[in-house]
């Protein structure tokens, strides 16, 4: 088996549900006495939320750049970035080490494609819903998203940050995101993105009216693929 890199601590209790998915569907997929090569370099998430200037996002690229060659120096053969939002600073994370990182909206949009999603709603914290680097990995793969509406990317922004990145997942959470993802079904979804590592903690993925892609299953799926060849 491969070696896979995880860039970690954005939040934690994402990293712990990416080892989690990922230990598993390599026991899955090689039996149960197996356990994922894997090295985790988890970072300071306190110095990397709600990040705003360009002046941050260069810091936080070159952090990210960083724990990249580490993970590289380390024996990792691909790697993963362990948050939807910093893959903003995909390009420049990318550019600093010789192995892949594996983009996690190329991934998502590749199982979309492969499910037949024309039309869909893509839910995360602000940066994720309104600029370009994420939606456009889908949009290319043509994947219409509906238009952001500011109400609720206020209201997931504060849910994420607030809640589930301190690793609250209150009913009240629950009952706003399931509002949510029934208007959005009359709007014309016919499915939802979870576009936040950490929105899996209130969303029931199996129990939906629409398909549901959690981004953290979809990418952890992706790195087993990679482990196991």
């Amino acid at each position: 088996m491969r070696k896979i890199g995880l860039i970690g601590g954005l939040t934690w209790y994402s990293t712990k549900t990416y080892y989690d998915h990922i230990q598993r569907g390599v026991q899955a997929r090689v039996g149960n006495q197996a356990s994922a090569p894997m090295v985790i370099d988890s970072l300071d998430s306190s110095s990397l939320m709600r990040l705003s200037s360009a002046e941050d996002w260069s810091r936080a690229a070159g952090e990210l750049a960083e724990a990249a060659r580490r993970l590289e120096g380390a024996g990792a053969t691909a790697i993963l970035i362990g948050a939807n939002s910093m893959h903003k600073v995909y390009n420049q994370v990318a550019a600093a080490v010789q192995v892949p990182i594996l983009h996690i909206a190329e991934c998502v949009a590749d199982r979309m494609v492969a499910k037949g999603v024309k039309r869909a709603a893509l839910l995360g914290t602000r940066n994720v819903m309104l600029e370009s680097f994420y939606r456009q990995k889908l949009i290319a793969r043509d994947i219409e998203l509906l238009p952001p509406n500011m109400t609720r990317v206020e209201t997931l922004d504060r849910i994420i940050y607030d809640e589930l990145m301190l690793g609250k997942a209150t009913r009240q959470a629950e009952r706003e995101l399931k509002s949510m993802i029934t208007v959005l079904v009359q709007e014309g979804a016919e499915a939802i993105v979870l576009g936040s590592t950490e929105l899996e903690m209130v969303v029931d993925v199996d129990a939906n009216v629409l398909p549901i892609f959690d981004c953290t299953a979809i990418h952890a799926q992706k790195a087993v693929e990679w482990i196991v060849g």
